[in-house]
């Protein structure tokens, strides 16, 4: 399935830069008070080590940090970006400004750790899937991301092997059940939206039952989201549908439950947990003798 959003390198060197620029003022602030007792002229040569398996993500992150406290660090990037470490590996090592290495490392060590989760849940739900005979399935990600992060995780989702959905409110439509009730209908609503909307990513509308799934389609639909259907109605509501809109999935979904929703026959899957309920990489810094 393509993409509807793409991350170009250029794009995400930016990204991380903003990013760890906001990070480091809020951390930093006026100075860095204990790393100013270090002797500016000490070189050092540190490690990041993971203590837990993990995909790893949020290398721009984490370079950017170290970089613009210090433009001369040589790093060496043992475990590329969406690569699988596993525990108490090194996964960078790095030779700089002492002083400068203890100020970026939080910061550093914390959109590593964001990041890494993120994409290694996405991972081990695209694992779960593609372990399913004929699965079609794609899992995709939710707005329910961290404030002012949104595409941080979104390119964690994509580093793990997952698919995005919508970036906001402005590039897609998802018709929800308040929308329908406010614009008076399905037909209604659906062509409210072909006049409204022309350019947007695509339009997919929210149902709850199978008799609401023939009306969509009836009225033209080209993705529907089926929430919080069991697999009998899931497996129903493939049938109905016969291939004309795009199927996706919402509610109700785990680790336990996403194998059997993905047989089903649906083309979509999207998991809010793969950013909201995330527990952060355990990974540490720590310095070497020169």
């Amino acid at each position: 399935m393509t993409p509807y959003f793409d991350f170009s390198e250029a794009e995400v060197a930016a990204l991380a830069q903003a990013d760890v620029a906001r990070a480091l003022q809020e951390d930093v602030g006026s100075g860095d008070l204990t790393a100013g007792l270090i002797d500016p002229a000490r070189p050092a040569k540190a490690r990041i080590l993971a203590r837990e398996a993990a995909t790893i993500c949020g290398a721009p992150w984490a370079q950017s940090a170290l970089m613009q406290l210090d433009p001369n660090v040589r790093l060496q990037w043992l475990v590329p970006e969406g690569q699988r470490c596993v525990p108490d590996q090194v996964v960078l090592e790095m030779q700089g400004s002492a002083r400068s290495l203890l100020t970026a490392e939080r910061t550093a060590l914390n959109f590593l750790q964001l990041l890494s989760a993120v994409a290694t849940k996405t991972a081990t739900y695209c694992d779960a899937v593609q372990s399913v005979p004929g699965n079609r399935a794609h899992i995709v990600d939710t707005r329910k991301t961290l404030p002012g992060l949104r595409l941080a995780q979104k390119y964690a989702v994509r580093t793990g092997g997952g698919t995005n959905h919508r970036i906001g409110l402005f590039d897609a439509v998802l018709i929800k059940e308040n929308h329908i009730a406010a614009a008076g209908g399905v037909k209604a609503v659906l062509a409210r939206a072909a006049a409204v909307a022309p350019s947007a990513k695509f339009v997919e509308i929210e149902v709850e039952t199978l008799a609401q799934l023939a009306e969509a389609l009836d009225c033209g639909a080209t993705m529907v989201l089926l929430d919080n259907m069991n697999l009998d109605q899931l497996r129903q509501a493939v049938q109905i549908n016969a291939g004309r809109a795009i199927l996706e999935v919402s509610g109700g979904v785990n680790l336990s439950t996403v194998q059997g929703i993905a047989a089903t026959g649906v083309d979509r899957i999207s998991i809010g947990a793969l950013t909201k309920d995330v527990q952060a990489i355990d990974f540490s810094m720590r310095f070497q003798e020169l």
